[in-house]
Order: structure tokens, then sequence, then C-alpha cells
């Protein structure tokens, strides 16, 4: 049976800002324990991770730099999820984007002939960097080369987002909400919650938490694959998935860990549940026509496909947890 919702918990508060009420929460994780008989996360016989990817303030609430449509909904419904099955959820894991005002997507990295910033949404091409469109207002051999090998990789082209996830802003913490649940679960199941950071080298974007989308610019290191996350992921039974956005780190994530799986140990896969109900996709820019690499929803949906032939599993947050 499923246990009961917390009583500070008030999902008419998902959608807001507010100060995470630790003292509250972690008294009623401490009296829940005890009258639900929880056992510590490291009894746990099946042992079941809930890796949560860019659950921000920027992301979730309407407010955000780059709010997802859905977001709202999709956080209800993981909470309800994650409360419910609280004594089977083992770990909580949360990759938080991460960045500062010059990284190469934000605007002031790039001018046009007029000395403007391009606007969010903006598509760069290689081809326009070449033809003197668009400059970058640093670094300009790098900056070319990471357009081309973003391009040549087939997964996305250089698009200009609103500053994001600034780090130290509102918009980079964890949702209250979420932050409250991690907190809570942390104290019933005497378990830390893990964070990894993902973001802030300024010359690769960073959609997956395992790997930039660009690892080497003309013989520089801009990134590297996050094996000590894998490993740490790959020891559980079951890996459950959620977050935003859809078409972008949630997917650029799965992809990396289905890349890695391959590599290792294929069984893997079958051991990570994609919870198609916790994730929206980024609302593609108004273009007429739209360029198929724009089609967010269409590349989110098609992702989620391939990785459900490749092995890994497609459930919603009121499919039970089996044991």
């Amino acid at each position: 049976m499923s246990l009961p919702i917390p009583s500070f918990y008030n999902e008419k508060q998902v959608n807001t800002l507010y100060l995470e009420r630790s003292a509250l929460v972690t008294a009623e994780a401490r009296k829940y324990a005890v009258e639900h008989k929880l056992r510590p996360a490291s009894e746990d016989r099946l042992r079941i991770a809930a890796f949560g990817i860019d659950v921000q303030v920027g992301f979730c609430l309407p407010e955000g730099a780059l709010f997802v449509p859905g977001a709202v909904e999709d956080t209800r419904r993981t909470l309800t999820w994650l409360y419910s099955n609280l004594e089977k959820i083992t770990s909580l894991v949360f990759s938080l984007d991460t960045h500062n005002a010059f990284q190469i997507f934000h605007p002031d990295w790039w001018r046009d002939a007029r000395g403007n910033p391009p606007a969010p949404m903006t598509v760069i091409t290689a081809a326009e960097v070449r033809s003197g469109r668009w400059r970058a207002t640093r670094q300009p051999d790098k900056s070319l080369a990471y357009c081309e090998n973003l391009e040549s990789s087939g997964r996305y082209v250089l698009t200009i987002w609103p500053y994001h996830s600034l780090l130290g802003s509102l918009g980079h913490a964890l949702l209250p909400s979420v932050m409250e649940a991690s907190l809570f679960h942390a104290v019933a199941r005497d378990t830390p919650t893990r964070f990894d950071l993902k973001g802030e080298e300024p010359l690769t974007e960073s959609y997956s938490v395992l790997s930039p989308e660009v690892k080497d610019l003309a013989g520089q290191k801009v990134g590297e694959f996050n094996q000590k996350l894998f490993d740490y992921l790959r020891a559980f039974d079951r890996v459950y998935v959620f977050g935003q956005a859809k078409s972008h780190c949630v997917l650029s994530t799965l992809m990396d860990l289905k890349q890695a799986i391959e590599a290792t140990d294929r069984s893997l896969m079958k051991r990570i549940y994609i919870l198609e109900d916790a994730m929206s996709p980024v609302r593609p820019p108004m273009i007429h026509p739209l360029p198929a690499a724009l089609d967010f929803p269409r590349l989110a949906d098609a992702g989620i496909q391939a990785l459900r032939e490749a092995g890994m599993r497609v459930v919603r947050t009121t499919d039970p947890i089996d044991a």
C-alpha cells in the first residue's frame, strides 16, 4: 500500500517560490519514520534510485527564465509518486544545471555586424559564423570549432538561451517543494541526497549531466564523461528518471546513459525506468517553417521511443513499484 503524504506538503505550493522549512520537515520525517516503521535505506534489498534532472526553479516555475510548460504538473505527479513510495526509494540523485553570464549559449558571447547580441532562441550555425553573420566576443576560433563539432554530432545546433541557472541565483536552486521532499527522504530513510553540478565550462553545452555536448576543441579538453555518477547509478537495481526538459537535459542524459550501458553491460538497460508523465519538452521557437532540429516535442518523443526500443522501460508515476 502507498504511504500517506506528509502533512506539510501542499501541492498548491509547487508553483511558488518559498524558503524551505527545514525544521518542520525534518521533525515530521523523524516522526513519520517511527510511525510507518521505515528502515534505513542501507537495509534495502531492492535498491532503487530516483534520478531528478534539473528540477530547478528556472525550469519549473512559470516565472523562471526557461520555464518548461507542463513542469508544474510534472512536479506534482513526481512528488506524489515520491512520497507514496518513500520506503522503496533508496536514494535521491539530482543534477543541477549551473552557469555564469559568459558561456557560448548565452547572448553576450555573440554579436552581429551592428554589435547587437542575439535574442534568446536564436539559432547560430557554423556557416553563419564563417560568413560573419555572428562573431564571438571571446575565443572566436574555438567558438567556430564548437559550432562545427556540435552540428557534426547530429544531436543539436547551437541555440542561444536566456540567462538561466546562474550560480548563486534563485533560478539555480532546486525547486522548494522538491528540496523539502529530498530533505524529508534523507532524514526518514537515514541517507543523504546526492547532487551533481553540470554546465560550468564556458566553451561547451552540457545538456546531459553525464557528458558535455563537445569534449575537445582544437586539442583543448572542455569536458569529460562523468564516470563517478555512472558508476553510482549502475550499482542500483532500478533507476527512475524524471525532470526537465524531456527534449534536452533529460533526453541527453538518457542517451549518454544508453551509450555507456552499451559499452559496458547491456543487461543494465532494463534497470532504467523513464517516468514519462514526469517530464515535458521545451516549447519550439515560433519559426515558420519550423526546422526539424528545433521541433523539440517531436525530438523528445522520437528519443524516448528509441530508448524504449533499446530496452529501457517507459512507465508512469501511477504504475506500482513492484518488488
